[in-house]
């Protein structure tokens, strides 16, 4: 008699949960309703996440204090495990292995149990599947006290069914993990306490796979009634809703229970919010551009930040969704900002033209006078150095002409013929032609010296000697520069063979870094700018 009494105190829960929710239809308003909220709480993400972290950073002060028990210490390894569990599974991992090993260390099998099934539970986020499924089999849940058993089992639905998860495209694989996932959940609920939260949401969920939608959504419902909304409890039946939804192809529903389950994930400080992701990619498809950005974009930020694989691994198929709503939105980002630069254009061109007159005529005002000084300074040392050779070259045709007329008088014609045989006249006047042609062609190239070895091999570079300012292949490679090219002419000049001029010529080929190139870039040498 009394467990008939209780079997209809629960069927009335059961009765009374769904007409609370299905008493009213979900609409459109509703939907617009909740994904406004689910937009305020995703503001406040950050909030969320640094309570959590600060809870975790106070677990952390106490078990580094040193002044816990050993038990202690272990259950804080194992509250902080738990306390990464959804945040960072790599952290979650190493206290569930610091845990493991501090447990094995003094000979604490159960607790020790306890930890090495977190580890296998979850190692699989990291894509140790093998690591995970070893650990696993090496319990044998025979030997386990009853509070032990259902952590297996429990261990056991999750496990497999994030080994399934990687193998959702190969479903042979994936239907042998979902099998044994929903093996090891039919025999949890045979240990769980009847009408406990945790047992409700795994009936909810064991129905749900079955496909018995009715009697899942009802029991979901008054479990809804019976957690908050922080609880992970809650975001995990809201996402057995959405799926139910959508399996019955009810479509505000089915949005409305994901934006409930992501809201749920987002107040629990959980990174690992597949709702968060599944809704965006619906609003994509719904056309809701600006939704779906946000929503996924930071759904795939808080599955890298969980650093677990088999998320990122999930949320990667969801790469071509945000790349087309973020041009999507970009283009309609662009076409705004078109227009307000087109109407802020329109009422500063009058400013803006004349601003831009006044300044290009004072750069080309400054441009022309530089020039100038530049060309008149120029211009000084060219006449400069050009009268200043005239008359260099009229004193000497005059002293010359003295001396020869000096030697013919006197009759000392001897000495005038051994004097010009000598060559030492021409020698001497092409030393002072060398000076002030050297000192006149630095002036206008004075980096020529450094600019021309930059052409050549390093152990083939010119070294002038001390005091000499030019030598013979680099007055050859200044006469080439400003254009007398012919050896014949160079010749001339120099006071050398044609001869000569062309063996310095090919000596210097070969001597430069590219020999087909060499004096194409000497050309290229710039003067004083």
């Amino acid at each position: 008699m009394h467990i008939f009494i209780s079997f209809l105190a629960c069927l009335f829960l059961l009765c009374s949960s769904v007409a609370a929710y299905a008493g009213n239809e979900i609409g459109a308003k509703d939907v617009d309703a909740i994904l406004k909220r689910l937009d305020t709480e995703l503001e406040k993400r950050g909030t969320y996440l640094n309570a959590r972290h600060a809870f975790i950073d106070s677990l952390k002060r106490v078990v580094v204090s040193g002044d816990i028990s050993t038990e202690d210490r272990l259950e804080s390894f194992l509250e902080l495990g738990d306390s990464y569990n959804a945040l960072n599974t790599d952290s979650a991992l190493t206290f569930y292995n610091k845990g493991y090993e501090l447990a094995t260390s003094i000979g604490e099998d159960s607790i020790r149990t306890r930890f090495e099934l977190r580890i296998a539970t979850y190692l699989p986020l990291l894509a140790f599947m093998h690591e995970a499924s070893r650990r696993f089999e090496s319990i044998d849940p025979g030997t386990l006290p009853a509070g032990l058993r259902e952590e297996y089992y429990d261990a056991a639905r999750q496990m497999y069914f994030y080994i399934a998860s990687y193998y959702i495209n190969h479903p042979e694989v994936y239907d042998k993990y979902i099998k044994q996932s929903q093996a090891s959940q039919a025999v949890l609920l045979t240990l769980l306490e009847e009408g406990s939260p945790k047992f409700m949401l795994n009936q909810g969920e064991y129905l749900l796979s079955h496909q018995q939608y009715a009697k899942a959504k009802a029991i979901l419902f008054a479990l809804l009634e019976r957690v908050s909304e922080e609880d992970n409890l809650y975001a995990r039946a809201c996402h057995f809703l959405a799926d139910i939804s959508k399996a019955n192809g009810e479509h505000n529903s089915y949005v409305y229970y994901l934006a409930l389950s992501a809201i749920a994930d987002t107040r629990g400080a959980t990174l690992e919010n597949s709702s968060l992701q599944e809704l965006g990619r619906i609003m994509y498809l719904n056309g809701d551009v600006h939704h779906a950005y946000d929503y996924l974009s930071t759904a795939l930020s808080e599955a890298v930040e969980c650093d677990a694989p088999l998320r990122v691994l999930q949320s990667s198929s969801i790469f071509p969704i945000i790349e087309s709503a973020y041009k999507a939105e970009l283009k309609k980002s662009d076409r705004r900002t078109f227009i307000v630069i087109l109407i802020m254009a329109m009422l500063l061109v009058g400013l803006a033209v004349t601003l831009y007159i006044l300044n290009r005529k004072k750069q080309l005002m400054d441009r022309m006078a530089l020039k100038l000084e530049e060309a008149n300074n120029t211009k000084d040392v060219y006449i400069s150095q050009f009268l200043n050779l005239c008359s260099i070259y009229m004193d000497k045709l005059n002293q010359f002409n003295k001396m020869v007329n000096r030697k013919i008088t006197t009759g000392k014609v001897d000495d005038l013929l051994k004097l010009t045989k000598q060559g030492r006249f021409i020698e001497e006047q092409s030393k002072e032609f060398y000076d002030v042609f050297d000192d006149a062609f630095l002036h206008i190239y004075p980096q020529f010296v450094s600019e021309v070895n930059k052409l050549l091999r390093p152990d083939e570079q010119i070294v002038l000697r001390e005091g000499e300012k030019l030598n013979t292949d680099l007055r050859i490679v200044a006469f080439m520069r400003l254009g007398i090219e012919e050896s014949t002419r160079i010749a001339q000049m120099l006071n050398y063979s044609v001869y000569t001029i062309y063996t310095y010529r090919n000596k210097l080929k070969n001597r430069a870094i590219n020999r087909d190139t060499f004096e194409d870039m000497i050309m290229n040498i710039k003067s004083v700018s």
